[in-house]
């Protein structure tokens, strides 16, 4: 097994977004995008859930450094409030923000979220310079942790990884204090990064006709331990997307 080398730093909490209450709901909602507007809801616990609204510019910066696992301290009608994006919605055509979800979280309380996963040394490893493809299978874990204690990303060096039976699987993960899998069950052998010889993926390409995605690569790797990365976790529908 390759050395690797593992780097998570904890997110900051210095990720602000200053949302305003919102009347129009419905169709009415299109005039809002056109003058620049997000509408947007704020969910979470006991509480109603709120129709708001903000700017297109500021809310997808928020969005862009945020993700779906980043804090967001959201300031509404003067009040401070901790939130993560639990859902974006996006115009296909025009790849604009058409509604962003927030779901309302407390600091003291550990929350369950997917933080990426980001290979470092992607052209740079024994593997690559004698020839072979590193690809990457999953793009996210899902953790356990307090706000707080959430690392930014997990990741993980490719730079040891030399032969097509080389890997990388979740064991290999070291994750920061305070963070835990969010499956107590995980299946540590998930493979996260694997090695390809160019001649089985031109095959799969082949048999395929058209480009092998780690896998396509499924097919050339299934031995190997790999599946699919899972879908971001969605909210229930407390406001579908107007």
């Amino acid at each position: 097994m390759p050395k690797v080398a593992y780097k998570g730093e904890h997110m900051s909490t210095n990720i602000s977004l200053k949302l305003d209450p919102r009347t129009v709901t419905g169709k009415k909602v299109a005039s809002l995008r056109k003058d620049g507007i997000v509408p947007s809801v704020v969910y979470g616990g006991d509480s109603v859930p709120i129709s708001t609204q903000s700017a297109i510019v500021e809310t997808t910066k928020v969005a862009h450094v945020a993700g779906l696992h980043s804090p967001i301290d959201i300031i509404l009608d003067g009040k401070k409030v901790l939130a993560i994006i639990k859902s974006i919605d996006m115009d296909p055509v025009k790849h604009l923000l058409r509604h962003v979800a927030f779901h309302t979280i407390n600091k003291n309380d550990k929350i369950v979220t997917e933080v990426p996963i980001i290979l470092v040394g992607l052209g740079e490893s024994a593997a690559e310079r004698a020839g072979l493809v590193v690809l990457q299978a999953i793009e996210h874990l899902e953790v356990r942790a307090l706000p707080a204690d959430l690392p930014e990303s997990i990741e993980m060096s490719i730079i040891d990884l030399a032969t097509d039976e080389d890997k990388l699987t979740v064991a290999d993960v070291k994750l920061p204090i305070g963070v835990e899998f969010a499956d107590h069950e995980q299946d540590l052998d998930l493979v996260i990064a694997n090695v390809y010889e160019p001649s089985a993926l031109q095959a799969a390409n082949e048999a395929t006709g058209g480009d092998a995605e780690p896998e396509d690569a499924e097919d050339v790797a299934a031995e190997n331990g790999e599946t699919p990365a899972a879908d971001a976790t969605k909210p229930d529908d407390t406001e579908k997307s107007e």
